[in-house]
């Protein structure tokens, strides 16, 4: 197995979330201009499996398309130089829309959610995504994303 391109602490740097809503615990590689893949190991210990659903634990799709979007943001402060976690502490990353959301199978403990982002317009600190999520291969989600960065003003 190769290493990440990004471990969790670079992530960190990249990311102002923090636990429970760091959604991503690797950058696995960059198409500079064009994509990025993240990876979240999901486990039995998350917070939110506790009540979606006791008895048959799945990973909340809002969550699974916060994670793609939270490698997205990724891909975007990367591609501008820019670090939201901490050398650009003012900075923030604001999700602006969702269109064409779907999903295919469950995500449970145990699982990789490997994420794809790629790029589809980018227009001043506008970024157009779109995306998928996969699990051993197979489609669990996919989806339309924009978001921009900028101080939060």
């Amino acid at each position: 197995m190769t290493a990440p391109l990004m471990d969790i602490q670079q992530v960190m740097d990249y990311l102002p979330h923090r636990y429970p809503f760091l959604l991503v615990d690797k950058i696995i590689k960059i198409d500079a201009g064009k994509s990025i893949v993240g990876c979240k190991n999901v486990t039995f210990n998350e917070p939110f499996f506790a009540g979606h659903f006791p008895t048959f634990p799945v990973m909340p799709g809002v969550l699974i398309i916060e994670a793609m979007a939270q490698v997205g943001g990724i891909f975007a402060l990367e591609s501008m130089g820019l670090k939201a976690g901490v050398a650009d502490a003012n900075l923030q990353i604001f999700f602006m829309s969702i269109n064409k959301a779907r999903f295919r199978k469950p995500v449970r403990p145990g699982d990789s959610l490997i994420m794809t982002m790629t790029l589809i317009n980018r227009r001043r600190n506008i970024w157009k995504f779109s995306g998928k999520a996969e699990v051993d291969g197979i489609l669990v989600c996919e989806a339309e994303m924009m978001a921009s960065v900028g101080d939060g003003k």
